[in-house]
């Protein structure tokens, strides 16, 4: 298990030896991590990992068995959920279905005392800013699931909250959307420069959105770090297998070769987009010493419009390989043999 090291700014969000117990279950697991200013932040993991549990200890909605949580140093210990000053957006996007798009943004504003008439402007502003200044007027149910998620998101920047929250946010949505509604949080996370912490199980999402992830399993954290770093140098095979696919190198007949010595208690790994497929008498790479090659045989072909994904049946292992279509390229059938090559540089060795 590694903590979240410390960001390169100052923490705003601390989570101290948390621990939260439901009974004799842990849900998290004496949690440290740090938050920087202005970070994003994405806690990634499957069900039953603690990563919802995690904000919701932050958002105040429930409270440490053991541990505490700090914002800006001051523990939220005795803060309720009302006053710790965040911004929440849930799955489900939470709207007020009797209300008006210009109501439930409103609303918040009324909470805190805003008058009436910097109620409208902060509205008007915040409604330019997602781009649905003429739908105040209507309602959630005249609202697409993308228009609803935007005004989710509004309504929880309205009141301009240092910290904001996203739990699933995109889960919702269908495909083209969610890669739509990216591309809009992380305009608004970089003309903002909220401190924001998503939580998701969707690893595109987290490579997308963050400025570092936390992978999360059974309550503790397995690895933190940038988004490259997590995905090209994962620490153990529970991370290289949930943040991408992995191809595990053992069982292939032959050594496997690597510019790194193999640490004790670990295992190669190289993602399938970094191997190449080709005939079973195809030459090989000019300076070979750079390349392992080895021979297999085509169990299964997917085609997925962009790319092709192959199953290869190498000795003991089946190894997946991914490439991008293009016009020229062999397109190999089930039962083909087939020569795999990889640079030496590109296997890593991943905890077991």
């Amino acid at each position: 298990m590694s903590h979240l090291e410390q960001s390169s700014t100052s923490p705003q969000i601390e989570f101290r030896n948390v621990t939260k117990m439901y009974g004799s279950v842990a849900a998290v697991k004496d949690l440290s991590m740090s938050v920087g200013r202005g970070e994003f932040l994405t806690i990634l993991g499957p069900s039953g990992s603690g990563k919802t549990t995690a904000l919701m200890l932050l958002a105040g909605f429930a409270m440490p068995t053991k541990g505490d949580i700090l914002i800006s140093g001051k523990s939220m210990a005795e803060v309720p959920s009302y006053r710790r000053d965040q911004g929440i957006v849930f799955q489900n996007y939470a709207l007020f279905p009797h209300l008006t798009v210009r109501r439930n943004l409103e609303f918040p504003l009324e909470m805190r005392g805003v008058n009436a008439t910097k109620r409208a402007k902060r509205v008007d502003s915040i409604l330019a800013r997602v781009h649905l200044s003429d739908f105040g007027h209507r309602m959630p149910s005249q609202l697409s699931g993308g228009q609803q998620q935007r005004i989710a998101l509004a309504r929880a920047l309205v009141a301009d909250p240092p910290i904001l929250l996203l739990d699933e946010p995109l889960g919702a949505l269908d495909r083209n959307l969610r890669e739509q509604m990216q591309i809009e949080i992380k305009n608004l996370h970089r003309e903002m420069r909220k401190t924001t912490i998503c939580v998701t199980h969707d690893q595109e999402e987290a490579l997308t959105l963050s400025d570092r992830i936390v992978v999360m399993r059974s309550g503790h954290i397995e690895q933190t770090g940038a988004p490259e770093t997590l995905y090209d140098r994962p620490a153990t095979r529970f991370v290289a297998n949930f943040l991408g696919e992995a191809n595990f190198l053992a069982s292939l007949g032959t050594k496997v070769c690597a510019d790194e010595d193999q640490p004790p208690h670990t295992v190669a790994m190289i993602r399938p987009e970094r191997v190449s497929i080709a005939s079973a008498s195809d030459p090989g790479h000019t300076g070979a010493e750079r390349f392992q090659s080895v021979t297999g045989k085509v169990e299964d072909m997917i085609y997925a419009g962009s790319l092709r994904k192959y199953n290869v049946r190498v000795g003991g292992n089946l190894l997946i390989v991914r490439e991008h279509v293009a016009s020229g390229k062999q397109v190999f059938a089930p039962e083909d043999e087939v020569k795999l090559n990889w640079l030496r540089s590109d296997v890593r060795f991943v905890a077991e």
